[in-house]
């Protein structure tokens, strides 16, 4: 039987929307999916050494073994390199060492696929519950632009990269489409559990479970939801031994608890300036800041900068209205990253205005010490004015005449 549909505002956003993500510590996840229901280790999150001897006292007085995770916004901690030497972010250890590991991760840079190599400062450790586990799969649920609704991903195989996996082997990765409008069904939900394969987990309250997960993706308005590995435990039971959520902050206002818990420290300071800006920022590590208004504009600009043999040093969309100010807060944003060697500002002006993108350029310069050359092109609406105040302005900025131009000018002036 087809589960209820939740109100509209409770169901995933349909892909296609501009999302930003806000994301939460493993730490947070589990006590977030414990409130609906769903299996996961007992444990408690500590940020120093002398909370670490007071969870082990209060929370696990018995324990004889226990897992040790740094706590960071990115995967693959497990595998992950400390830059003081220590290898791995996860760690099992006896009780009485678990102190002395914690001591070592704890505001130490640790490095993953994800982090880049600037890796990211270990604020705070989980502490948790060693759990017999008999085996481990992988479980995520995302959004699918193909199916326009909530995609849930399967694997009997977890615990390790599921992107080396995928590559290898995509047989083995099960996916299963979700009708946005009718939720979960048995049925679904049962395909989600014979594609994870559990060897003893009892079915039908692996298929609840399954569903509880769902119904925590929608209520929450999760973007993503990866759980690596969901583990089979010796006493037959399905646990989220380790997740990953990441939630759409257009839906702040009803998720108020939620995103409460966003930790700004581990997350880019460029974007999160950008954010606060009502800009929309992804920051990469080229050479070439961009200034774009409009998503498929930029995603050009980026392509065609790669043509011409440089790379780009964000996704920066001002968007369709935006204000003096924030192309301002936009050129503080890239003039901050001291990888970028040249700005591009490709405006084409619809929504957008010309001489509004010239005025905020101008007045960035008052502001901003430009050290790096700016190549300019402009077309569409109020274009003739927005030259006039850029030629007026005495600034010493480079002009081009098509996005090809463009991109060429500034990949030369980024190498000299």
């Amino acid at each position: 039987m087809a589960a209820p549909a939740a109100p509209p505002s409770q169901h995933p956003r349909v892909p296609g929307a501009r999302f930003l993500f806000v994301r939460i510590r493993l730490s947070q996840g589990a006590e977030l999916m414990g409130k609906f229901g769903i299996n996961v280790p007992k444990g408690a999150v500590v940020g120093s050494v002398q909370e670490v001897k007071e969870v082990l006292k209060n929370v696990f007085p018995s324990e004889k073994e226990i897992v040790v995770k740094s706590q960071i916004l990115a995967g693959g901690r497990g595998l992950g390199t400390f830059k003081s030497g220590l290898k791995g972010g996860v760690h099992i250890v006896k009780a009485e060492e678990a102190e002395s590991l914690a001591a070592k991760m704890l505001n130490q840079v640790l490095v993953t696929k994800q982090t880049g190599p600037q890796g990211k400062v270990v604020g705070k450790v989980y502490l948790c519950e060693k759990m017999s586990l008999v085996n481990e799969m992988y479980f995520a649920i995302t959004l699918d632009r193909k199916t326009a609704g909530p995609l849930i991903i399967a694997c009997a195989e977890g615990g390790t990269s599921i992107e080396d996996l995928a590559e290898k082997f995509p047989d083995k990765i099960v996916k299963v489409p979700v009708d946005v409008f009718k939720g979960i069904t048995d049925e679904d939900a049962a395909k989600v559990v014979d594609g994870l394969a559990p060897k003893t987990a009892d079915r039908q309250s692996s298929i609840e479970q399954i569903k509880k997960l769902y119904e925590l993706f929608c209520k929450t308005d999760c973007t993503m939801l990866e759980i690596n590995p969901l583990a089979e435990t010796a006493d037959k039971k399905l646990v989220a031994a380790d997740a990953k959520l990441n939630f759409d902050d257009n839906a702040a206002f009803r998720q108020k608890e939620i995103f409460a818990l966003r930790d700004t420290t581990q997350e880019d300071p460029r974007e999160v300036a950008a954010a606060k800006a009502d800009l929309n920022y992804i920051g990469l590590d080229g050479e070439i800041g961009c200034m774009v208004n409009g998503a498929g504009l930029a995603m050009a600009t980026m392509d065609i900068i790669k043509l011409h043999g440089g790379t780009p040093a964000n996704f920066l969309d001002v968007g369709g209205s935006a204000s003096e100010g924030q192309v301002v807060e936009a050129f503080k944003i890239l003039t901050s990253d001291d990888r970028v060697k040249a700005i591009l500002v490709n405006i084409f002006g619809g929504i957008m205005k010309c001489d509004v993108i010239a005025s905020g350029i101008v007045n960035a310069a008052k502001q901003v010490d430009l050290k790096v050359p700016v190549v300019v092109r402009l077309e569409g609406t109020n274009v003739d004015q927005g030259k006039r105040i850029l030629k007026e302005s005495g600034m010493t900025l480079i002009t081009a005449e098509d996005l090809d131009d463009a991109a060429e000018k500034a990949v030369k002036a980024s190498v000299k």
